[in-house]
């Protein structure tokens, strides 16, 4: 790849795992001249300076987009709408507006109309990331032969869609350009639902380890150290996994993509009752056809090399290829 920089001065706005990593890339592929970013809280930037993957941080997004070439909103998607009010006194003529957000529609809704005529909003989902959370979180090849989907709207100046396709591609993404409404209806449900699913399977499993608990000890019997985690297989250390992202962020996902997440929703309680149906009445041969063409499903995302993620409790050297998904 070419080390050419694309950029004078990137701002990051959020120095979480999303936004420490692509800083970390922005650097490796020598892409910007200077990268300057913002967080609430002061032991954030102090460590994100600590780190070394910034030039400069700031406490507010408007002290940090002050002359930036592109501006990269990395927080939870329910703060977008304030940050692109209180940044746009600072943004300069011509500036590029993109963000990391898992939902788009929402985006363009709540930043679109606070940005001045002069500046062009690309919206931006790198599909990819880990458990993890935090500047001391992020790593350069987060990124790497992950997808990135951009979502601008129509009129959406061509040079500044470019000038961000290029970023997330020589950072080491695949990008693809997609309607923001359809890129919320596909992952709802690539994404979205399976963490909803995973905090739920977590949160009633340990409802039922405290239920447990206590029936033993109201029984005189010796109080067990937890069964769940005693006992987790394969299957339920992926769910708890899933579940330990930050809840901040998902929390806002799912209210900022209600509507295709329900609906998904909803496609999926008619399934799951007609599994439980199917083994209620010993229905062997739906089970067998149902998880025979899922698997086929497991094995395509395998062979697209999509199967696996970072996790930034591990090394961070290598292609990462072999790392737990």
């Amino acid at each position: 790849m070419s080390t050419t920089p694309l950029f004078n001065r990137v701002a990051l706005i959020g120095l979480g795992l999303l936004g420490s990593s692509l800083a970390h890339a922005l650097k490796r592929q020598g892409l910007v001249k200077h990268i300057a970013g913002s967080a609430r809280s002061q032991a954030t930037r102090d460590k994100a300076m600590e780190i070394g993957f910034l030039d400069s941080v700031y406490e507010t997004a408007a002290e940090a987009v002050a002359d930036a070439d592109l501006v990269v909103l990395c927080s939870p998607v329910g703060t977008y709408g304030d940050i692109a009010r209180a940044m746009r006194p600072g943004l300069k003529k011509g500036v590029i507006v993109t963000d990391v957000g898992s939902v788009k529609a929402a985006v363009i809704r709540d930043v679109l109309p606070e940005l001045p005529g002069h500046a062009h909003l690309v919206p931006s989902h790198p599909v990819a990331g880990t458990e993890n959370s935090g500047p001391e979180s992020g790593f350069a090849e987060l990124f790497d032969g992950r997808y990135c989907i951009l979502t601008p709207t129509p009129g959406t100046n061509e040079k500044a869609v470019q000038a961000v396709t290029d970023m997330w591609a020589r950072v080491g993404s695949i990008v693809e350009l997609m309607d923001a409404t359809h890129h919320d209806r596909v992952l709802a449900i690539t994404s979205h639902l399976p963490h909803l699913i995973a905090y739920t399977i977590v949160g009633t499993a340990s409802d039922l380890e405290e239920h447990l608990m206590k029936e033993s000890a109201q029984n005189g019997d010796m109080v067990r150290t937890s069964e769940v985690i005693k006992f987790s297989a394969g299957g339920f250390r992926d769910f708890t996994r899933i579940a330990a992202s930050d809840p901040i962020m998902w929390r806002d996902i799912f209210l900022n993509n209600r509507e295709a997440v329900l609906e998904l929703l909803g496609r999926f309680t008619e399934d799951l009752t007609a599994l439980q149906r199917a083994i209620r009445w010993g229905e062997g041969d739906i089970l067998e056809d149902w998880f025979t063409r899922t698997r086929a499903i497991r094995r395509g995302v395998v062979e697209m090399g999509q199967a696996g993620s970072f996790s930034a409790v591990e090394p961070k050297t290598g292609s990462g290829a072999d790392r737990k998904s």
